[in-house]
């Protein structure tokens, strides 16, 4: 496919994925015109989880939300607060309005469950709008590093659509702020045990108090849940256990369904039984909160009620690392085969101790996720929290090893520790199936690294990051990469284990070196290197040769990192490593290429394609065909570079390699200029651009508004070219990158001289000159005669 025909066919299939740059990201009120002007269709989406079986009363609150949608004439309400107490009901009167009220929402409905107040950490700003910007058509791929970032791309998205947004189960107004959508046609509804006084004094929020059931409400639901298995239930004992149960719904739903499962016992014995368990409550709680102690109450009665297996995998699930987990996961934690889960989770749900939010997604409430850690410290001796601990941590290292097996499968495999008994990790047919179950996990394994620290495994804690590098590698998510790499650094030099430590620098010196901090980066990798010497890791001793050869290369010291990718080389001889023999001669002829030794450069290139092509590394020749691209294109051998770097991009869609994409694009960029395709190139850099910014690499996404203001030079339209390489030169201003300052600063020259603006431009001139005096190499001073040749 060619490049041109595949920027067409992405742009259709992925929509959102290409869409603007705003105003506001561009200096200068540049815009970028993506799917959404062009008129293509958003996805639509339909994430209510399903509403609460049997839902009645609250008629009045009901009311009170019916009149948000009925205000003709007045200023629209764009965020609607529900609060109250635990166990109150606010999701389900959330989700139960959201339901009955979805056909005035056409554009869909977004929900996430922010978890503020769960036992482990709430779902930040960050992942929530990660979740939606996928939901929204936006690749994993394409989804912006910084959080401001999301939050104006996820508006962008929503301006003048008409979106219901529930944000459940908010514990802050930072958790809530970014996801707001800015538009009027958007209405968010959030629930809280908190009143956000300032959500509704600065954001104008409504709010709305949700009170516990009246005695009549109370009793009317527990004859809803009831109906068919008991309908003879005097009234006043109906009255005592909704008293009971503090007339909290949550409460009130587990003490019906425990009542129907025993039709044939009188109500009179069960609410007896309520009555001994509060009283054993009071005799062992210290502090009393009338309506935590009825909702904690009742989860006792109902937990004991349990089957003995089904209750112990309650606990145990406690004991799980995240806050949802699925199927297999739960077999792991609990040490049983998957049929024998299945059932008890079955178990779980009738008895409204856990709920299914998703397909082989299960979750607690936040209240019964506490409940069940107490369960499983009060229950479990240590012994057995360790080894369903060690159970569940184990399921995640060994699945994410199988996956990262079919994702990179050329990278060196981390020797793992023992799989536990009746631990059964996945296994995955293909790429795409190792991905999904990556991004449906992601916060769980960022959450097992925690777990395992806290936990004493730091054998696996370091493990796991060293694993998710391969997979952080071709995405960029700085935040889980950095954080997980430092958590795993600590834990290998707490056991002491030099190999290890060289392997989690090695992953943290990538994060660093990506995210344009180079001298952590380098920092990260002379350890690296130094340790894998020590331990007589030759093979490492070759990737952090080859890493510091990127960070000079990376600072332009180009005969330094033709040093450190020679040296590369002969130990990859040495080691009679294909694939690394391709990637040193990849860099190799790279540098070349700055150094304009075209020749050189193509050769060494076109070796390690084929090379690649026999060991079937896709990714890797991917990177050789972008770099043998820019080699034929400066040869003038237009129409091979189009077709390399096609070949390029074509296996950076398959491969999902995101980083690489959004780096060729600029390259295609290049070539179209070159062929005379000038206004087709603006689309190119576009892409460019926009999946940079969303990569989190500033300096690559500078390159792509710099390229894209030499093709407004080039269309004749100087001024606009300004401010591009404006836009350029502050970014690169800020990162520090010198070489490519040097290269903004020309351009921005030029485009001052085509608008006949010389004194501005002299000045340019004189700070371009002055950045590349630092660089003693041809193509500082190709550059240096550009702008003497072209001035006057």
């Amino acid at each position: 496919m060619r490049p041109d025909d595949r920027s067409r066919s992405s742009a259709e299939v992925s929509g959102s994925a290409f869409d603007v740059v705003q105003a506001r990201d561009v200096e200068g009120g540049i815009h970028f015109h993506g799917a959404r002007e062009q008129g293509q269709r958003l996805p639509r989406p339909n994430q209510l989880p399903g509403g609460t079986s049997g839902f009645v009363n609250r008629l009045h609150e009901l009311a009170r939300l019916n009149e948000v949608l009925e205000q003709a004439g007045e200023e629209p309400v764009a965020v609607y607060l529900i609060t109250g107490t635990a166990g109150v009901g606010k999701t389900s009167l959330a989700l139960h309005w959201a339901h009955s009220v979805r056909h005035r929402f056409p554009d869909g409905q977004l929900y996430v469950n922010l978890r503020g107040y769960d036992p482990g950490a709430p779902v930040t700003a960050e992942q929530a709008l990660h979740q939606f910007l996928r939901v929204l058509g936006v690749p994993a791929t394409g989804i912006p590093v910084a959080l401001e970032d999301r939050s104006a791309l996820f508006r962008s998205l929503l301006a003048d659509r008409r979106v219901l947004v529930i944000l459940d189960n908010a514990a802050s107004p930072g958790q809530v702020r970014p996801l707001l959508p800015g538009s009027s046609t958007c209405l968010v509804l959030v629930t809280s045990r908190n009143r956000f006084s300032g959500l509704v004094a600065r954001d104008g929020a409504r709010r709305l108090v949700l009170d516990m059931l009246t005695e009549d409400e109370a009793v009317r639901l527990l004859r809803t849940v009831t109906a068919g298995y008991r309908d003879d239930d005097d009234t006043a004992d109906l009255v005592e256990l909704a008293r009971l149960c503090a007339r909290l719904p949550l409460a009130l739903r587990i003490a019906a369904e425990r009542a129907s499962s025993r039709p044939l016992m009188m109500l009179r014995e069960l609410i007896d039984d309520l009555r001994d368990e509060s009283g054993l409550w009071d005799a062992l709680t210290a502090d009393h909160d009338d309506e935590s102690d009825a909702v904690r109450t009742v989860f006792a009665w109902s937990y004991r009620t349990l089957p003995a297996a089904a209750a112990r995998l309650f606990r145990l699930l406690g004991l799980h690392p995240g806050a949802e987990f699925c199927v297999t996961a739960a077999a792991a934690l609990g040490g049983l085969g998957l049929s024998e889960t299945r059932k008890l989770l079955d178990a779980l749900i009738g008895a409204h101790m856990l709920e299914q939010h998703a397909p082989n997604r299960f979750q607690f409430h936040d209240l019964l996720r506490i409940y069940a850690a107490q369960q499983a410290l009060q229950h479990e001796n240590a012994a057995a929290r360790r080894d369903a601990v060690d159970r569940g941590l184990s399921w995640y290292l060994h699945t994410l090893s199988n996956a990262t097996a079919v994702i990179a499968p050329f990278e060196r495999r981390v020797v793992l520790t023992p799989l536990p008994a009746n631990t059964t990790p996945w296994h995955f047919e293909d790429r795409a199936e190792a991905f999904e179950w990556y991004e449906s996990e992601r916060a769980n394994l960022v959450a097992a690294v925690r777990t395992a620290t806290s936990a004493g495994r730091d054998d696996i804690a370091w493990r796991l990051p060293v694993l998710l590098r391969s997979i952080y590698v071709h995405q960029n998510p700085f935040e889980d990469w950095i954080e997980t790499s430092s958590a795993g650094l600590e834990a290998a030099e707490r056991i002491g284990d030099l190999a290890a430590q060289g392997e989690v620098l090695d992953s943290l010196g990538k994060a660093y070196l990506q995210s344009q901090r180079l001298d952590h980066a380098e920092e990260c990798h002379a350890r690296a290197r130094a340790l894998r010497a020590e331990v007589g890791d030759r093979y490492g001793e070759m990737v952090s040769v080859n890493a510091l050869g990127l960070l000079e290369w990376r600072r332009r010291r180009l005969t330094s990192a033709v040093d450190r990718f020679q040296q590369c080389l002969e130990i990859a001889h040495e080691l009679a490593d294909r694939r690394w023999q391709a990637l040193a001669m990849t860099n190799l002829g790279g540098v070349r290429y700055d150094l304009t030794e075209l020749e050189t450069a193509i050769d060494s290139l076109s070796r390690s394609v084929l090379t690649y092509q026999e060991i079937g590394d896709r990714a890797y020749e991917g990177n050789a065909l972008f770099c043998l691209a820019r080699a034929r294109r400066e040869n003038g051998d237009l129409d091979v570079a189009a077709e390399l770097v096609g070949r390029a991009l074509a296996i950076a869609e398959e491969e999902r390699h995101a980083v690489g994409e959004a780096y060729w694009l600029i390259e295609w960029g290049r070539i179209q200029r070159a062929r005379g395709d000038v206004a087709e190139s603006l689309l190119s850099y576009q892409r460019s651009a926009v999946a940079q910014r969303r990569l989190g690499d500033r300096n690559r996404e500078a390159q792509a508004l710099d390229g894209t203001g030499e093709a407004y030079r080039e269309l004749g339209r100087p001024e606009e070219a300004e401010k591009f390489h404006r836009t350029a030169v502050t970014a690169f201003h800020e990162t520090g990158d010198r070489w490519l300052l040097a290269h903004a600063l020309t351009n921005l020259t030029l485009a001052l001289r085509e608008s006949e603006r010389p004194e501005q431009a002299a000045a340019t001139e004189q700070e371009a000159i002055a950045v590349l005096a630092e660089f003693d190499e041809p193509r500082a001073r190709q550059l240096v005669a550009l702008l003497r040749r072209t001035n006057g």
